[in-house]
């Protein structure tokens, strides 16, 4: 009996293991629901005490709860609304993109970094747009 329970905590280990997404995959994930202006799918990637920062370091919000309000009412106001992966850099914890996003009639392009610690995305960085 001893030797079954073992087992089955290993091969639960295993899977548990095989769940645990990438930073990169991490984003990836709340990319595609941005484009598809899935609210839920967007904010399935995020902690839920995630800090959005802009680029002067200062917080913007903290927690996935506004993250929701926010992008929420964003994905319904907004005519083709659409973001653009142009680069992606991942390194440890760490994914920094470069972006093309469409807001209407408006394009802009911004670099964003991503941090990953517990399998959720912590912290979001605008570094800069143009």
């Amino acid at each position: 009996m001893n030797i079954r329970i073992t087992l089955f905590q290993l091969a639960l280990g295993l899977c548990m293991v095989a769940i645990a997404q990438t930073p990169e995959e991490l984003a990836n994930e709340q990319l595609e629901a941005y484009n598809n202006r899935d609210i839920e799918a967007f904010v399935a990637p995020y902690s839920d005490s995630v800090k959005v920062y802009n680029d002067k370091r200062e917080l913007l919000y903290q927690g996935k709860e506004t993250m929701r309000q926010q992008y929420g009412a964003m994905f319904d106001r907004t005519p083709n609304l659409n973001c653009n992966l142009l680069n992606r850099i991942a390194v440890g914890d760490t994914v920094i993109e470069h972006e093309e996003v469409t807001f209407g009639d408006r394009t802009i392009y911004a670099i964003v970094m991503y941090r990953v610690a517990q399998n959720k995305i912590q912290e979001v960085h605008f570094l800069g747009r143009k």
